[in-house]
């Protein structure tokens, strides 16, 4: 016998779906609503300053900005899963630049090889700070603190002084300022991402960040996760550094300064939860996105560029309310 509508089955069954659904999700919605706001916002102004909308230039040229925040983004983002934080993106992104800027050459195969030598260097660095997290049992906020210092001095000593070039052709493939290639890129992150996920290695990540004691029980290694979610995280800081050094066509060891707030931002836009355990790369993807949508739009704005980190401070504590107050009322909605 069907239930009655009075009987409470047929509003449970309501909120049960699309509830769920959206309390699953709300971060990555809400991280896409907010874009396309963004975009929206970006466009008009565009429209008001120069009596049109944007082209392919500045579509191109967004993507290519952002490319390396993505990176930066997906790794950050690892790391959070698990509980963690990795302050040291800025530093591990100062000595890709640096070193991809000295070696990479004009041979195909030496780009190549110094390519894969550089997000090893990425690697050894990244599971250096999951060492001191996972077996030192360190506070990953003062360890990547102090790495990020470490890895800084070390980019100086590679390359005092900003020098050094990048080929022509590193940079059409990377970069190209003719077309936005870029978003080629950002698909295949996030279809890798999808992959990430969907593996032993990403359940291990959710699992440990939901809560250790329990993916313990059922067999997860949380030390060997955290490693490898700090190892991955250096990887993609590497990457996000050579996509700085092809934009720049050359090196400079304080370009990864700004990058380490901007990853956690990026997180945090994109609905990625600090607590560990809830979010999704694609959702950072949006974030970084979002991130240099704000800044394009403070731009044509013309708001002084120097006061670029004080909004994103002030977007970082925003939307950190913003979503804790959507999961409150969603929670609450499903109960």
């Amino acid at each position: 016998m069907p239930p009655s509508p009075s009987s409470g089955a047929t509003p449970l069954t309501r909120r049960g779906g699309p509830w769920r659904v959206l309390a699953q999700n709300f971060g990555l919605t809400l991280s896409g609503a907010v874009l396309a706001v963004s975009v929206a916002i970006y466009c008009a102004i565009f429209y008001a300053r120069l009596g049109g909308l944007p082209g392919s230039f500045e579509l191109t040229s967004t993507v290519n900005n952002t490319m390396p925040l993505v990176l930066a983004g997906l790794g950050q983002t690892i790391v959070i899963l698990t509980r963690g934080l990795d302050l040291s993106v800025g530093g591990i992104i100062d000595i890709a630049n640096s070193l991809a800027a000295l070696h990479l050459g004009d041979a195909p195969s030496t780009m190549v090889l110094w390519s894969v030598v550089i997000l090893g260097v990425g690697a050894v660095l990244g599971l250096v700070n999951g060492a001191l997290v996972a077996v030192g049992r360190l506070q990953p906020i003062v360890v990547t603190i102090a790495t990020l210092s470490i890895y800084q001095g070390i980019a100086i000593m590679v390359l005092p002084q900003p020098g050094g070039t990048v080929p022509p052709a590193y940079t059409d493939a990377l970069v190209n300022g003719a077309a936005p290639w870029a978003l080629l890129y950002i698909a295949g992150f996030a279809i890798v991402w999808m992959v990430l996920r969907r593996s032993s290695l990403g359940v291990a990540i959710y699992a440990v960040g939901n809560d250790p004691a329990a993916a313990t029980a059922n067999g997860i290694s949380v030390l060997r996760t955290r490693l490898v979610a700090y190892m991955l995280s250096g990887v993609a800081s590497a990457a996000a550094g050579l996509f700085v050094a092809a934009s720049a066509t050359a090196g400079d060891a304080t370009t990864g300064n700004g990058y380490t707030l901007s990853s956690i931002v990026a997180v945090v836009l994109g609905g990625v939860s600090l607590f560990g355990g809830r979010g999704s790369g694609i959702g950072a993807i949006a974030g970084a996105l979002l991130t240099t949508m704000i800044v394009n739009i403070l731009f044509f704005a013309k708001i002084d560029p120097l006061y670029q980190s004080f909004y994103e401070g002030l977007f970082l504590v925003v939307a950190v309310v913003l979503t804790m107050a959507v999961g409150q009322l969603v929670k609450r909605r499903r109960t």
